[in-house]
């Protein structure tokens, strides 16, 4: 009587442990039921004022980037893709959410101690990658806010190393203009945890940078993830680490960019280490053209027109390679119209997450990216710039610039050995036509010979204003949404 009585409150303890640790197993595999099994990984690197022409495969001289060459050898070039503007924070907002970031209220480059930055509202591609079971981090420069509120923790990253914003906003810089401003934090999580006091400590960063990227992939080899790399150089001032001080024919702007190449090549090396190179998407761009009035410390548009701060091509057109062995196809030249805010909606379909409830302004370019080259998911492009001018309008390879002022780099000579040469932030340019496959250096107006056309981009730039307004004409715009701002 008594042996039976215990085996059968045995059984009944062995069948109760039983049930729960099923329950438990199917609430976990609940949590992650909405992730594909071989959903891919995604790997964003974001260069700071790289201009079109500074690598290897697009005719830089002096030093060589043979990882991203490879990249471009392994995956898709993209020759015809324009960042959203040409300064940073907007840039930064726009490939986060893709949204023409004056869609959002932001403009500019915000500063240390901004009152406003990135509204968390918004959905940015971390938020939508968390939801649907995917680990995000952020390594480099944030940039959208540098307010709590604001930082990556609270945009759908679950981590962040980096800084708040461009380290020439520190009091070292050479401009005295910048003497007023805080030493430059480095944040890890919402939380300073150093100041960057010297260039020997910017020296260092793309070293620390590179080091977290690789320690996110292998602590989330066994997860889906998305890793965002917002490298803060080339902007000035530049700085790089002793390992590759000197090493380039091109001097200190040379041997960093060999060293963020060397940095890509480590993110590459691991993915392939960790056996997820052929589940993992690698996309290469960059927020804006080369800051061209500091001479020697800047990069190359590549022959477009002007550069950083300005809506003709060396402002806006990037480089960019995408990467994902056995579904981009290999060696590619894609010459289609491409922006970074095309990114997010890809990136979504790509991975299975769920796209945006507000308005976006991106195509879905998965198709093209796979190598359909009958697809043209982007047939038209807004050049907004300042704080919401509609400078120009974009249908395939025609481009109507409308009578604006804006900054100008022709007029004077480039600085030299870190200092910045004069710019004329306020040259007046006139209207123009241009056709961007026979003339891609903007030089000659044909508005006279096609009105149509001209007619055409007009109609395009009225539905813009109405839509997102332009200070150009004292226009309002009904699709506009605020930028967060701070209490």
């Amino acid at each position: 009587m008594n042996d039976r009585f215990y085996k059968t409150r045995f059984r009944i303890v062995l069948i109760t442990l039983i049930s729960v640790c099923s329950c438990l197993l199917l609430g976990a595999a609940r949590m992650r039921i909405n992730v594909p099994k071989k959903a891919p990984n995604v790997v964003l690197i974001f260069m700071d004022d790289m201009g079109y022409g500074d690598l290897s495969v697009t005719g830089a001289l002096g030093y060589k980037t043979p990882n991203l060459d490879r990249m471009a050898a392994e995956g898709t070039r993209f020759t015809n893709f324009l960042a959203a503007q040409a300064v940073c924070s907007a840039s930064r907002a726009a490939i986060m959410t893709g949204c023409y970031p004056n869609r959002l209220g932001i403009s500019g480059a915000l500063g240390p101690n901004s009152k406003i930055g990135l509204n968390p509202q918004e959905e940015t591609i971390a938020d939508l990658l968390k939801d649907h079971g995917y680990a995000t981090g952020i390594f480099g420069k944030w940039h959208l806010g540098d307010n709590k509120k604001f930082l990556p923790l609270q945009q759908g990253f679950d981590e962040f190393y980096g800084v708040p914003y461009s380290h020439d906003m520190w009091p070292l810089h050479p401009n005295q203009k910048n003497a007023h401003y805080p030493e430059l934090p480095m944040i890890e999580g919402n939380e300073p945890v150093k100041v960057a006091k010297t260039l020997d400590d910017i020296a260092q960063i793309t070293t620390s940078i590179t080091e977290r990227a690789v320690s996110f992939i292998r602590k989330h080899k066994k997860d889906p993830f998305f890793m965002y790399v917002p490298h803060p150089l080339p902007h000035v001032p530049l700085a790089v680490s002793e390992k590759f001080k000197g090493k380039s024919k091109r001097g200190i702007f040379g041997d960093v960019l060999m060293e963020i190449d060397w940095s890509v090549g480590e993110i590459l090396k691991e993915l392939k280490a960790q056996g997820l190179d052929k589940n993992t998407i690698v996309i290469f761009t960059s927020d804006n053209g080369p800051w061209l009035n500091y001479g020697d410390h800047a990069g190359s548009a590549g022959g477009f027109r002007e550069g950083k701060g300005n809506s003709f091509e060396g402002g806006q057109h990037v480089p960019c390679i995408m990467r994902w062995p056995g579904t981009v196809p290999a060696g590619r030249v894609c010459n289609k119209l491409v922006s970074t805010i095309d990114l997010l909606p890809t990136i979504a379909n790509l991975t299975g997450a769920t796209q945006p409830k507000q308005r976006i302004d991106g195509k879905d370019i998965s198709l093209l990216l796979k190598g359909d080259d009958n697809q043209t998911p982007r047939q038209n492009f807004l050049y907004y710039y300042r704080k919401n001018s509609l400078e120009a309008v974009r249908q395939g390879d025609w481009k109507l610039v409308f009578t604006h002022p804006g900054r100008t780099y022709e007029e004077f000579a480039p600085g030299m050995n870190g200092l910045p040469g004069r710019v004329n932030e306020n040259h007046e340019f006139p209207r123009a036509l241009y056709n961007l496959q026979r003339d891609p250096g903007e030089r000659y107006d044909v508005s006279t010979l096609f009105p149509e056309m001209v007619a055409a981009l007009e109609q395009l730039a009225e539905e813009a204003r109405a839509d997102l307004g332009d200070d150009l004409q004292n226009q309002k715009g009904k699709g506009m949404r605020p930028a967060g701002t701070v209490d």
